[in-house]
């Protein structure tokens, strides 16, 4: 089993602590594991051009911006399931995930029956956080495996919130299961 991870913070904190994780939790399991870190990497914004349309539902993964996204399309087909983490800003996905979401116009149909979950953290409120992540699970029509949210401000203060950890390893179960 192959899974990619995606974590949207634009900082090494919270969010990439529980991708951490539960990626080593998965790794533990047996499966392979890639961690994608969005703020380490160059995804400009889409264009909304349509290009990456041609094709319809067998479209080939193509967009006309050259970036990171460009070796990121073939590992998100290879994968069996994908799991995204995110900050919560302003009650919903941050910024640096919605354009990564919104970048894989070029091969969403082809996500098809893969497995999802989401992680989420926020400093006062989820919100929407995880029904947006839900909303694209359902759009690409996707299988969702759960979640995990947390209340965390400070980069390091998830990884003392007491049951956190293995609420990970629950959902690292379910995503293998």
């Amino acid at each position: 089993m192959k899974i990619v991870g995606v974590c949207g913070s634009p900082r090494k904190g919270n969010s990439e602590w529980m991708l951490s994780k539960l990626c080593e939790e998965l790794s533990r399991g047996g499966v392979k594991v890639e961690m994608l870190l969005l703020r380490k990497m160059d995804v400009q914004m889409c264009r909304g051009c349509l290009s990456c349309e041609k094709g319809g539902k067998k479209r080939k993964g193509d967009c006309v911006i050259k970036d990171d996204m460009a070796g990121v399309y073939p590992r998100l087909l290879a994968a069996d399931a994908i799991v995204l983490a995110t900050p919560g800003y302003m009650e919903m996905l941050s910024g640096l995930l919605k354009n990564f979401l919104d970048r894989t116009c070029a091969v969403w149909p082809r996500l098809e029956e893969k497995r999802i979950a989401g992680l989420a953290v926020a400093e006062e409120g989820i919100g929407q956080t995880i029904q947006n992540l839900k909303g694209y699970a359902k759009l690409c029509k996707m299988r969702w495996m759960g979640s995990v949210s947390v209340l965390a401000k400070n980069p390091t203060d998830a990884s003392r919130v007491p049951g956190l950890e293995r609420r990970l390893k629950r959902l690292a179960q379910k995503i293998i299961g």
